[in-house]
């Protein structure tokens, strides 16, 4: 199968901390729930990575099968382990505590990459904790993009910034170079003033048309999304909802944003229903288990609520 979008990165295990103190297993990483959650709006996906020989890597393969993510292309080594990390909550929100050093993934080089099946997808959706976990990932990630451009796909990038895997200067300097090289560019605001030193929401678009993006998809929390296109933007505003947790809206974003626009729609109807699909992620805990299906965006979208 070639799928039509292709997501590239790192998984991890999950335990998301709940009411009562304890801690409900689960899966996660953003390009990973990205690429589940275009699955579920019925979305032809695969996923790129690698994962380590142990129970965790063999969750992940059956997950993404059951999804119907194609894994055709994820490798599994005896010498690296799967990644894991910790979501706690408080006042402030969610924060998260990483056990990913040296995990399979961020062994990934360029010369792992299938050339052919890149080559086939119609969009290929990476981020920048895809280039931070290592320096050869690094590489890996900026080698999928230009694979993917000379055969004429587009490349979609979210910033999505972890100063605990590297320095903002180092961040900044990898993910500017990264836009340049995405045609649609996926920020959130928060990581995008600490990376760009701006403000204003116009100006933070502006700075990546600048680099280069087509399409600018600024994500402004329970505001909604300005879109931004080089001669065209508007806001488009979310529903309201009840967070329940956070984890993983913008990647449920990303993944609604991503499908709506490999099924035809323009970038504003896109983000209206990727808003939509956002906000419902927000019902439950964890990263994986809350994403809607499309019947559910769909529906939620007609009735303005919640269910």
């Amino acid at each position: 199968m070639q799928p039509d979008i292709i997501c590239l990165g790192e998984p991890m295990l999950e335990f998301n901390e709940q009411t009562d103190g304890r801690y409900l297993k689960g899966h996660g990483g953003d390009t990973s729930n990205a690429a589940i959650a275009a699955a579920r709006q019925n979305a032809s996906v695969g996923y790129l990575t690698q994962l380590g020989k142990d129970a965790f890597g063999k969750e992940f393969l059956e997950l993404w099968q059951s999804e119907g993510v194609d894994t055709c292309h994820v490798k599994q080594r005896g010498d690296a382990r799967t990644g894991i990390y910790f979501v706690s909550h408080d006042e402030r929100g969610h924060s998260f505590t990483y056990m990913r050093k040296g995990s399979a993934a961020s062994l990934m080089s360029p010369s792992d990459l299938p050339l052919e099946y890149i080559s086939g997808a119609r969009i290929l959706h990476v981020s920048g904790i895809s280039q931070a976990i290592s320096a050869t990932a690094a590489d890996t990630v900026f080698a999928a993009m230009e694979i993917c451009r000379n055969a004429g796909g587009w490349v979609s990038y979210d910033t999505n910034l972890r100063l605990n895997l590297w320095p903002l200067e180092r961040a900044r300097a990898v993910t500017h170079a990264a836009m340049a090289r995405a045609h649609i560019a996926l920020p959130g605001l928060e990581d995008a003033v600490q990376l760009t030193g701006l403000t204003d929401p116009d100006a933070i678009a502006d700075f990546y048309l600048n680099l280069g993006c087509e399409i600018v998809a600024l994500t402004l929390g329970k505001e909604g999304t300005l879109i931004a296109l080089p001669n065209e933007r508007r806001r488009v505003p979310g529903l309201p909802v009840k967070p329940v947790d956070a984890t993983a809206a913008g990647d449920t974003f990303d993944g609604a944003f991503l499908a709506e626009m490999a099924a035809g729609r323009d970038p504003y109807e896109a983000a209206r229903y990727a808003n939509a699909a956002a906000a419902l992620s927000t019902q439950g805990f964890g990263a994986v288990a809350p994403m809607p299906k499309r019947q559910d965006v769909e529906k939620f979208m007609n009735e303005g609520r919640a269910a």
